[in-house]
């Protein structure tokens, strides 16, 4: 017999585990192959970690990827499938740029980027990345996660740089990245643009000014866009407006008169206020776009820095806000407001990183070309459509499915995608501008000698790199292949694990990276990138608010790991927690995860003190007893239930399950029997080892714990083969759960499939019915009594099981009767008769008033009428519950005459 220690301490094991485990190589599938845990013919797994951002910590909602990405890749290497995790950490130009110089600021610094100058400031920068790196791989080591990290990547490293470069000139020489003067979402505190999805909302209350406009009254939220509007937009179908459109009209401002011509747009919405509105083409995304439509010119106004330019006149140098008041008080003063509405709620457009206000301004940028044509294996395609076909033809499922319309949605409405960024840290834009161009007179001016290359130029002297870097979801869109050893197509990585099996993921990222993800290998590789994406939701608090240091409801990880142990932590991530919705957390939750966690050590410490001598590779055996068919069936059962819901990605559903087994079926009714009958050492030596390796995806460290202990720590059951379901215990597949001595009575009859685990459901139900009737009575637990059982066409199966019924019922006697109702105890001597009669007469005469009053009240026509239904029907269900209760105290009450 092995046994183990009264207690399990998860800091005593789980660092060495890991250790044990990542020196042993097993994470990377080519050391499984050359161990032979694998087969090199076996299906493969694989998944690409989303890349957390170097700018600090891991959070709670990384720990939920974590745990639900290591389930799986435990449970497919268990299966023997090729299975490999790559990891890796993103660059996140912007942020941690910005985070860099909040620190820098703090310890003193007035303008960081303009006192070290930009070498400098890039060496502080990446020792902050690889500082907040090592961070982060610590974090998913103590997480337990099995990611392989000889494979560890880094988006900015050499051959994800590679992979970059290499990817932006073939979109360049295929026409689809171009540098253009365009409309772009500018934020004037990061001083760069923002993709359109980088943009957040914020409702806030602000005016909407009512103008006078020439021969129209026009909204607007924004006065000062007035000085750069170049027309007035009114619907095709706008009878009002119809023998305007085409004319020009001059019109009174605070600068004096200028011109707008009348347009006709689909775009306008006639509905709202006077169905025209203000044409301001280089400062409004919809306004820019009906200027192209129209061929209507622009007019910049505002700068990078978010300040009025010299053509404003007196307003020029003043901040958006600062000439929004005054030339609301210009145009008050000259009669050119008909009113205003103080409280309009308005949707603010921000910035993600820093919350600043974001100015549309026209910029001459680089930009993906989403809608534009090109061949594909000899097929007229845009990217758009790419990102279309992939979802639409099945070959990518989303998980859950609700989210595809959320997909569509977002890809119908895609705009050309703006790539460059003015920032110093990331990939730098790849393109060389000649340091003595060619002079070509044209309608840009001066057009200027471009070189596009995967390498520098030869003669470099000769040329000067764009400043702008990249956007961070180009080089993270290309992430499912450029870890795999793009962009070299022969890469056996590449060859042997992409497309990538799983890309699992927050539903928040969905296009911020999945489409990029989907956009990016359609085009370069002509495939998908993974086969299905599996959203999980926010990790919120009790309250369903999101964690934030503001609120002061944040749970770290790390202290819950200490506090708990890991698997604790892991547990209540998993359970509860379900595709494409937000759970809650909180740390009670974690400890009652501990609970269990040391429950599985208790049950294995028993199981092991009744083992005689504990083998590995012990196969089902045959079963003794009703009892030994009974759970032999219950654990073919929950192995056959397990496979099946993490193949399908029901987490939540495979970790409860197992958990209702192993606490209810396993350690409350079996074990208990096992005291009883004896003889248990081979099956529950079988339990044992197939119990451990179901519950190791979820609880790797305990599980890992009680293997090593018992089998040796060369012996790891993270290899270990994944339970497979014994077909001689199959074929007395459970039925459904029996509650009650009646129902169990009456599945007694029945065909040979499922006869033993139905007749051991009548041993469960007759023991709960006396533990039920003696909690009912207050019966003392350690007290024995007798009971009175009308057993009809069963008392020969109670017969060959009255020690169990007798030992777990607590019963001194078991007499059989063959008419009255299905259990009776005698409770002479185990309850004062008269003191019991005395608390039952009352409990039933105050319930006959409860009763009385209920019927009272469903019998009065006026309530029933007006009351709402719902109220009705729960007073029903009162009475129904209510007279249920005086039934049983009745019977109670005749039990004891």
């Amino acid at each position: 017999m092995k046994e183990l220690s009264k207690a399990y301490e998860p800091k005593n094991y789980e660092d060495k585990i890991y250790q044990k485990w990542e020196e042993s190589g097993l994470f990377n599938p080519d050391v499984c192959v050359k161990k032979d845990i694998t087969k090199p013919t076996a299906d493969y797994f694989s998944m690409v970690l989303p890349p957390p951002n170097v700018t600090g910590t891991l959070h709670m909602g990384h720990a939920a990827m974590l745990a639900i990405q290591d389930v799986m890749a435990r449970y497919h290497r268990m299966k023997g499938d090729k299975t490999l995790w790559v990891p890796g950490t993103d660059h996140a130009a912007i942020a941690t740029q910005a985070k860099v110089e909040k620190l820098l600021m703090e310890k003193g610094a007035k303008n960081p980027r303009q006192e070290l100058g930009k070498e400098k400031f890039l060496v502080e920068v990446k020792k902050f990345a690889k500082e907040s790196r090592d961070i982060i791989v610590n974090q998913a080591r103590k997480m337990g996660a099995s990611l392989d990290w000889s494979r560890e990547a880094f988006t900015l490293d050499e051959p994800r740089s590679l992979a970059v470069r290499t990817v932006f000139k073939k979109m360049y020489d295929d026409g689809l990245i171009y540098r253009g003067y365009r409309i772009v979402n500018w934020c004037p505190r990061c001083h760069s643009t923002l993709a359109d999805d980088e943009v957040e909302h914020k409702s806030a209350k602000s005016k909407l000014y009512w103008i006078k406009y020439g021969p129209f009254i026009l909204a607007t939220t924004r006065l000062e866009t007035k000085l750069g509007d170049t027309a007035v937009a009114v619907h095709p179908k706008d009878k009002r407006y119809a023998k305007m459109v085409g004319k020009k009209y001059m019109i009174p401002g605070v600068l004096g008169e200028f011109e707008v011509i009348v347009v006709a747009d689909e775009a306008v919405n006639m509905e709202f206020g006077s169905g025209a509105i203000k044409v301001t083409p280089y400062h409004s995304f919809t306004d820019y776009e009906i200027a192209q439509r129209h061929n209507v010119p622009g007019k910049q106004i505002i700068n990078e820095d978010g300040r009025m330019m010299a053509n404003c006149g007196k307003y020029a140098g003043m901040k958006t806000e600062e000439a929004r008041k005054a030339i609301e008080d210009d145009m008050q003063k000259i009669g050119l407001i008909d009113h205003v509405d103080e409280n309009y709620e308005n949707n603010l457009s921000i910035c993600y990183r820093c919350g600043t206000i974001i100015e549309p301004i026209p910029s001459k940028q680089w930009f993906v070309a989403v809608n534009k044509e090109f061949k594909k294996k000899g097929k007229k395609v845009t990217l758009k459509k790419l990102m279309q076909d992939a979802v639409k033809s099945g070959k990518i499922e989303i998980i859950p499915e609700m989210f595809n319309k959320t997909y569509f949605h977002w890809i119908d409405n895609l705009r050309d995608w703006c790539i460059s960024r003015q920032i110093w840290y990331g990939h730098q834009i790849p393109v060389w501008y000649c340091k003595s161009p060619s002079y070509q007179e044209g309608v840009g001016g001066v057009a200027e000698d471009v070189y596009v290359g995967v390498e520098p130029p030869k003669d470099i002297e000769n040329w000067q790199q764009d400043p702008d870097t990249l956007d961070t979801w180009f080089s993270s869109g290309l992430w499912t292949f450029s870890t795999l050893g793009y962009p070299n197509l022969k890469a056996e990585d590449l060859k042997n694990y992409h497309p990538t099996s799983v890309m699992e993921t927050g539903y928040d990222i969905l296009f911020f990276w999945v489409a990029r993800m989907i956009l990016m290998t359609t085009y370069i590789l002509g495939d998908i990138p993974f086969k299905t994406v599996y959203l999980h939701g926010l990790v919120r608090d009790e309250q369903w608010r999101k964690m934030s240091k503001s609120l002061g409801n944040v749970i770290d990880p790390l202290d819950m790991i200490a506090k708990y142990g890991t698997d604790a932590t892991r547990l209540s991530l998993l359970v509860g927690n379900t595709p494409g919705n937000d759970m809650k957390l909180s740390e009670e939750k974690i400890a009652g995860f501990r609970n269990f966690t040391n429950k599985l050590w208790n049950i294995s410490r028993f199981m092991l003190l009744n083992i005689d001598s504990p083998k590995r590779d012990v196969k089902a055996p045959k079963a003794k007893t009703l009892a030994d068919r009974w759970i032999l069936s219950g654990l073919a059962g929950i192995i056959s239930k397990t496979s099946e819901n993490i193949d399908k990605f029901n987490f939540s559903m495979a970790g409860e399950q197992l958990r209702d087994f192993t606490w209810g079926d396993l350690a409350d009714w079996y074990l208990e029997i096992a005291k009883i009958e004896g003889g248990k050492s081979e099956i529950l030596n079988y339990i044992l080892n197939t119990i451990l390796k179901l519950w190791h995806p979820y609880m790797p460290f305990v599980t890992e714990a009680i293997w090593r202990e018992v089998y040796g720590e060369d012996k790891m059951l993270m290899v270990e083969s994944w339970p497979v379901a014994s077909p001689s215990c199959q074929e007395g597949a459970r039925p459904q759960r029996l509650s009650g001595l009646k129902l169990a009575m009456a599945g007694a009859a029945g065909g040979v499939a499922g006869v033993d685990a139905k007749q051991f459901e009548i041993i469960k139900g007759l023991i709960t019915s006396i533990r039920s009737l003696r909690a009912e009575n207050k019966i003392e637990p350690a007290k024995k009594i007798v009971a009175r059982i009308n057993v009809g066409k069963n008392e020969k199966l109670i017969e060959e099981n009255e020690a169990i019924i007798k030992a777990l019922a607590r019963l001194e006697k078991l007499e059989f009767v063959e008419t009255g109702a299905e259990v009776v105890l005698d409770l002479a001597g185990a309850v004062d008769v008269a003191k019991e009669k005395a608390r039952l007469e009352k409990e039933i005469a105050e319930l006959k008033k409860y009763v009385s009053g209920l019927e009272n009240k469903l019998n009065n026509k006026e309530f029933v009428k007006n009351a709402p239904k719902e109220v009705v029907e729960k007073e029903k269900q009162k009475m129904v519950e209510a007279k249920e209760m005086l039934s049983k105290l009745q019977a109670q009450l005749v039990g004891l005459t």
